[in-house]
């Protein structure tokens, strides 16, 4: 059992001897930002403003309504609606933070590029597979609950258990909470339990921050959630289920980034369903989700298939095209998997 994240003395002291002078610095996130990545990526800006720092954070596309509410958020910069400003805060930095993400393409193709040449100091902080070996310093572990619990453990490694307050807690505590499926995900371990004991005696009120995230559903949504699930598609051969949606049909529903959070999930609660899959047509292109409950890799399928790649449990992809071929490609390849998922 784990029992305390280690980062690499390297990367340690090169981080702290980087944030020893007063620097400019941005941190970024990948598409389609989510708990953990909003999360991560504003506690760590609370936490290098006080350290006197000047801090901006920046976001490929929105992001879900239901995290608005965290400190710091109306200070985001979106890349997609304010590409001028972006730019220009990217040409004056010093320090180029990439949070809960394993390279910069993860971004977005054209974003992933601006950030690739960048000639900041590059420090990723990130728990998925296979992270870039581009960057200059890495806190990194597959092993972790979420890229929150990574900058937590940054924090107290370079100013102690003081590093922590009750704002940057908050962030944190978000994170921790949404990657873990409210801690009941393996990745949920003392240590991160541990954590969140710090968080709530910090005056984190974790009851209240579950409420914000979780129950606060628009009709709009609740309506998507009941088509999305009559819509579900049951391979029983292949321990499979499926849900796609245009984007007619999401647009019928005034779809909001975020309204298709955890649908997945429940797919994957069918019982007799090792592998679930969420595929959805948003701006041009078609984004995938997918989650196993057995012993089959979702990360290496989505690598082979669909261009993407996450957690052995959990992993996303996406093609250009049209949704009726996505659908009937990942048909088509999940099938070559029977024997496989047979025995899973």
């Amino acid at each position: 059992m784990k029992k305390g994240s280690v980062i690499d003395n390297a990367s340690l002291d090169g981080i702290r001897n980087e944030l020893s002078k007063k620097k400019k610095i941005l941190i970024t996130t990948h598409k389609s930002p989510d708990g953990d990545a909003v999360g991560s990526s504003l506690g760590l800006y609370h936490y290098l403003l006080v350290l006197g720092h000047e801090v901006w954070v920046s976001i490929p596309d929105p992001f879900p309504r239901f995290l608005q509410w965290i400190p710091g958020t109306d200070k985001l910069i979106t890349y997609s609606k304010e590409k001028v400003k972006f730019e220009e805060v990217l040409n004056d930095i010093d320090i180029l933070f990439a949070l809960d993400y394993n390279h910069f393409s993860r971004s977005g193709e054209e974003l992933g590029e601006i950030l690739s040449a960048s000639k900041a100091v590059k420090i990723m902080i990130d728990h998925h597979q296979e992270p870039d070996e581009t960057m200059d310093f890495k806190v990194w572990d597959v092993g972790a609950s979420s890229t929150a619990e990574l900058v937590y453990d940054l924090i107290v490694s370079l100013s102690g258990d003081k590093g922590i307050n009750k704002t940057i807690g908050e962030c944190l505590y978000t994170g921790i909470m949404t990657d873990t499926g409210s801690f009941r995900f393996s990745t949920c371990t003392s240590h991160t339990m541990r954590i969140t004991s710090h968080l709530l005696d910090e005056g984190v009120d974790g009851n209240k921050i579950h409420e914000l995230v979780y129950d606060q559903n628009s009709i709009d949504r609740l309506h998507l959630m009941g088509y999305a699930l009559e819509k579900m598609v049951f391979l029983k051969d292949y321990h499979t289920a499926y849900i796609s949606l245009s984007r007619k049909e999401l647009e019928r529903f005034n779809y909001q980034a975020g309204d298709t959070e955890g649908l997945v999930n429940k797919v994957l609660s069918v019982k007799g369903v090792k592998v679930a899959a969420l595929i959805t047509e948003k701006e041009g292109n078609i984004r995938f989700s997918f989650r196993s409950s057995a012993q089959f890799s979702v990360n290496d399928f989505s690598r082979k298939h669909f261009n993407g790649g996450g957690h052995f449990h959990a992993a996303g992809g996406s093609l250009k095209g049209k949704i009726s071929e996505a659908v009937k490609l990942f048909e088509e390849q999940i099938k070559k998997y029977k024997n496989e998922l047979e025995s899973a």
